[in-house]
């Protein structure tokens, strides 16, 4: 029997076959026997294949992975049908990819399309996680490109002293910040944040001070151990052992508040006795046992006395100077207020000294200070009291009741007759003798009166003409002590001739010479220019004015001026402000009036100000418009 199926006959849905073209077909007359290859019992040749009526559902891909390219949907669009009518089968589809399909229909058959699925599909990227990482990443580089640069301002600052060594410190910086960046941008800082947890419940466990039970001769032998110390790496080793051991359950723990204090102490004071690099300090700083110490001397510092405050203080500025322990030095203020009437000459000194060499402002604590170096400036020796106005004037704190005090003893009290030496009075001679104060110590003096402009108090005026009357002092220019000592005279004098003429209290002709030549020396005066100054001083002569860099006006050297204007420009950078608070500085300060009082119109640029403007078109705008210029005729933009 032979039947002929007409070229595009559409096949009722739920047949077993499809057929789309014309071909004569053989049935055999068993009733058993499908025309359509179905055997009544057996599985079909053609298993039949549910095809939604709208053809929506896509093919999976496993499915189409398995096929092969080329092989599109298992039930191709009606579309695709009438497109490929005049197509012989072969022509239509590749013979392989046929073949896969009636195996795929006879696996899907067979109820084993799950295994060929997990055989075939391959495991998915996770996408979203690593974008979430490339995304930290960028913040994390971002960060650190902004830390760099501002890094590189303060390693070509004109205020620096050992120029190789802020290069080294700057290098050090990068390569130790690099890593910790990464990591605390991570999940927006849940790592960071997670370690400064564990970090801070560990601490908790170890500084029980006031409850716990106490060790009297354990303490003693670790304080003694402790001091007797010879370098910084033994005395860390002393206290991270002891660390150890409390952690594991020593108890009671030799880490009282008092050897905690002294551990710091001496670490620094054996920094100091071996000279030891600025890098170097930084890099101990930064082990794990010293932040371990550090810690642990922030939880301790309200147990501490008087003096283990003033020691941690001094010990911090020390380690870790301008760079580290900003929030540390907060807490230092805030507890050394609690506790500032009980604290000596000493400890006033040195915890003001701490601040200023850090850049660290306190207003409150410097307050507190003043008022308490007042109450108790019978005590003060020579150093303790130079030192502790050098600290005032670096932070341009005026301390008015210490000064008041100062006036008052000096005409009630025969002590404060000042004397000038060569060699620091001991600190032992008796109570009443006359002030004997070095030739360092009398600049600092003089110095820090200058700085916060009140130089016409009578103890700085006794004090200077003491100084006036030592004409026979050696000044060198071969030493740097002697250089400090001359330029801080030589801009008190140029004070007192500009801000004070009607005090008459000029050097004599010989000394101011000496000092002049000293002070104005090539060594002393030798500057970087930081890459900031640069972009800077290349975008001013966009102005389209004649700019004169690095003139001379007495004493200072200012960035950039326009001469017949009088107009004066100076870019400070970040050392030229408080680290905590943005404020101007004493030596910044007193810069300022010196220049505005010699007659020029002073304009200044901060980094802070700069950083937050977009691409040169805004920094030139911004330049004329602080500047209160517009380019000349000829030269604009």
């Amino acid at each position: 029997m032979e039947a002929a199926i007409p070229l595009g006959l559409a096949v009722p849905r739920g047949s077993t076959g499809i057929c789309s073209f014309s071909v004569p077909l053989k049935c055999s007359p068993n009733p058993n026997l499908s025309c359509f290859g179905r055997v009544p019992g057996k599985l079909p040749l053609f298993p039949p294949r549910a095809v939604s009526e709208d053809r929506a559902d896509a093919t999976p891909q496993w499915q189409l992975d398995f096929l092969g390219a080329g092989a599109g949907s298992l039930d191709a669009p009606e579309e695709e049908e009438e497109a490929d009518e005049g197509l012989l089968p072969a022509e239509a589809n590749d013979w392989c990819v046929r073949a896969r399909r009636s195996a795929l229909r006879s696996i899907e058959a067979r109820g084993l399309a799950p295994s060929l699925q997990r055989m075939v599909s391959t495991p998915k990227k996770k996408k979203k996680k690593k974008t979430a990482k490339k995304k930290d990443l960028k913040k994390a580089a971002a960060e650190l490109k902004r830390r760099k640069k501002q890094l590189d301002v303060v390693e070509g600052d004109d205020d620096d002293e050992d120029e190789e060594d802020d290069d080294e410190v700057v290098d050090d910086l990068r390569d130790m910040d690099d890593l910790e960046l990464r990591v605390a941008q991570f999940a927006d800082g849940m790592f960071d944040e997670k370690r400064q947890r564990n970090r801070e419940a560990f601490l908790q466990t170890l500084s029980s001070f006031s409850t716990a039970p106490s060790n009297r001769s354990k303490e003693v032998s670790l304080n003694r151990s402790i001091v007797q110390a010879q370098t910084a790496d033994e005395v860390l080793a002393l206290a991270a052992e002891v660390i150890a051991e409390v952690a594991k359950g020593l108890s009671p723990s030799p880490l009282t508040p008092l050897n905690i204090a002294t551990a710091l102490h001496r670490i620094a004071k054996n920094m100091e006795a071996v000279s030891m690099m600025q890098t170097h300090r930084l890099a101990f700083a930064r082990q794990r046992d010293m932040s371990m110490l550090v810690g642990l001397a922030m939880v301790a510092l309200p147990e501490c006395s008087p003096q283990g405050v003033s020691n941690i203080a001094w010990a911090l500025s020390k380690i870790g100077g301008d760079l580290l322990y900003l929030s540390e030095m907060d807490r230092i203020a805030d507890v050394a207020i609690t506790k500032v009437e009980e604290f000596n000459a000493q400890n006033v000194a040195n915890i003001a000294g701490a601040f200023a060499s850090m850049r660290q402002s306190a207003p409150e604590l410097f307050s507190a200070l003043a008022k308490r170096a007042a109450q108790i400036l019978q005590t003060f020796k020579e150093q303790e009291l130079a030192q502790f106005l050098w600290g005032c004037a670096s932070l341009n704190e005026c301390p008015h009741l210490l000064l008041d005090a100062l006036d008052a003893a000096f005409q009630n009290d025969a002590r404060f007759q000042c004397h000038v030496c060569d060699v620091t009075s001991s600190m032992h001679q008796e109570m009443n003798r006359p002030l004997n104060f070095s030739r360092d110590q009398i600049g600092n003096i003089a110095w820090s009166y200058a700085v916060i402009g009140e130089m016409n108090r009578p103890f700085f005026l006794h004090t200077w003409r003491t100084l006036s009357q030592f004409e026979e002092q050696r000044v060198s220019d071969q030493y740097r002590q002697d250089m400090m000592f001359a330029s801080q005279v030589y801009l008190a004098n140029q004070s007192l001739k500009l801000e004070y003429p009607n005090l008459g209290l000029c050097l004599r002709s010989d000394l101011e010479e000496k000092i002049t030549r000293a002070g104005k020396s090539k060594r002393f005066n030798q500057k970087t220019t930081s890459s900031f100054q640069k972009e800077v001083g290349r975008l001013l002569y966009s102005t389209g004015h004649e700019w004169v860099r690095e003139y001379a006006i007495d004493g200072y050297t200012v960035d950039a001026v326009l001469v017949d204007e009088k107009l004066a420009f100076e870019i400070d950078g970040p050392t030229h402000f408080s680290r905590n608070l943005g404020t101007p500085l004493g030596h910044t300060a007193f810069k300022r009036r010196y220049i505005t009082a010699s007659g020029w119109k002073l304009v200044s640029l901060s980094l802070q100000e700069w950083d937050e403007l977009q691409g040169e078109f805004e920094q030139l705008e911004y330049l004329r418009r602080i500047l209160d210029i517009e380019p000349e005729v000829g030269n604009r933009d």
